[in-house]
């Protein structure tokens, strides 16, 4: 896979500070709750009810440069769902919404797992685009289109 890679000047926290999403306080207080338990600050500020998800993954394509997708009225392609198994695609909270040429598309709550990227790319043997969705929005598309 042949990524750009973007220098990070600002964290999700300030990014979302100077979109005046959050206050210092609550930047603070979910930062003593991930040094406390750890996870990812998103989600923390997230469950603490100050910020939603879409607020979050919006600020990741900022931060990072992956574009946004909202899952809610998307058509995925079969054939590209058929190349991820569920389980793969549950436990990395990812889902292919298209293939084209050697390309899959998925669209995943967290871009920045390598991991993830790198397994997908060893089960489908293809090249991955990615876009960033929130959590909510791909389990119900998994739910939705691995029914059997």
């Amino acid at each position: 896979m042949a990524s750009v890679k973007r220098v990070i000047t600002k964290t999700i926290g300030q990014l979302l500070l100077e979109k005046g999403v959050i206050k210092q306080a609550h930047l603070e207080e979910a930062l003593k709750i991930q040094k406390e338990k750890g996870g990812l600050l998103g989600q923390i500020l997230a469950g603490l009810g100050y910020v939603t998800e879409e607020q979050i993954a919006q600020v990741i394509t900022v931060q990072y440069g992956f574009p946004y997708l909202p899952l809610a009225n998307y058509e995925m392609d079969e054939s590209a769902i058929k190349m991820v198994p569920e389980n793969v695609a549950r436990q990395y909270c990812l889902i292919p919404i298209d293939k084209i040429g050697n390309t899959v598309t998925i669209a995943m709550a967290d871009p920045l797992n390598i991991q993830a990227v790198e397994d997908i790319e060893t089960v489908t043997g293809c090249s991955i685009q990615i876009f960033v969705s929130t959590a909510t929005d791909i389990k119900q598309a998994i739910d939705k289109f691995y029914k059997k």
